[in-house]
């Protein structure tokens, strides 16, 4: 799967599935990935993760969500690069970050992915 539009639809699939195991993650993520996340409710102060960063959010999102979804709307690539324009919904499998169980929640994402 060297596309690398199919590598971010992919990617995007594994991590909105709540039953998608890790191996899959791994399968699409490269060695020295780097994900910077603004803040948001789910983590206040934002994060910038390593693969095991990453790996351990993908985890906590399971723990915390009781369903989310990742609508892909726009991709566009240029050569190794891919920009992409989402829309994430998730709703709280349990109470967090003040928020009760079962509210539900939308993010819309842009972010720019390229391979090293």
């Amino acid at each position: 799967m060297s596309d690398p539009a199919s590598v971010v639809k992919r990617y995007f699939e594994i991590v909105a599935d709540l039953h998608s195991p890790v191996d899959a993650l791994l399968a699409v993520l490269h060695p020295a990935v780097r994900v910077t996340e603004h803040p948001n409710l789910i983590a206040p102060r934002g994060a910038v993760r390593d693969r095991d960063g990453v790996v351990a959010g993908f985890l906590a999102g399971k723990r915390l969500l009781a369903a989310q979804t990742i609508d892909v709307h726009e991709l566009l690539v240029s050569g190794d690069r891919v920009a992409v324009r989402a829309t994430w919904r998730g709703t709280l499998g349990q109470g967090g970050q003040g928020l009760p169980e079962g509210t539900r929640l939308v993010a819309q994402i842009a972010g720019m992915l390229a391979a090293p």
